[in-house]
């Protein structure tokens, strides 16, 4: 996770950090791109994003300053989905600054991180993390 010094407030959103107790998908992240890079996955197994989350990724998505590591063409995007009590079966894709009004809902709303390519559709989950719950596991 970004420091203060890297700019945590832009990263998290005016909430800051979630709760401990996320999940990060790196290690299998890296493990897929070896496996592409050694011939053992082709571009069409990780390069499969549906179209719903490229319109998301053009619309909502976060730019980073990260190149995609497998087209090295374009910057990767950020998209955040919440799914909880009171929000859409499909869940709800996250514009800047939404996540700081889901911290203080009384239930447990799950939020994922995906990081999308939207020049060859390279799409990898990075994390996962749980908001709201009550006063104690607020987003602080």
């Amino acid at each position: 996770m970004p420091d203060a010094r890297s700019g945590s407030q832009r990263y998290w959103g005016a909430g800051g950090p979630p709760r401990a107790g996320g999940i990060e998908y790196r290690l299998v992240r890296e493990s897929t791109l070896r496996e592409f890079r050694r011939g053992r996955l082709g571009r069409p197994d990780i390069c499969d994003a549906q179209p719903e989350l490229l319109r998301v990724a053009r619309n909502l998505g976060r730019e980073t300053t990260t190149e995609c590591p497998v087209c090295e063409e374009a910057n990767l995007v950020h998209v955040w989905f919440a799914f909880g009590p009171r929000l859409p079966a499909q869940g709800r894709a996250l514009a800047q600054g939404d996540l700081g009004s889901l911290g203080g809902s009384r239930a447990d709303i799950t939020c994922y991180v995906v990081e999308v390519c939207t020049e060859c559709s390279w799409n990898h989950l990075l994390r996962t993390f749980t908001v709201g719950g009550g006063a104690g596991n607020r987003i602080r």
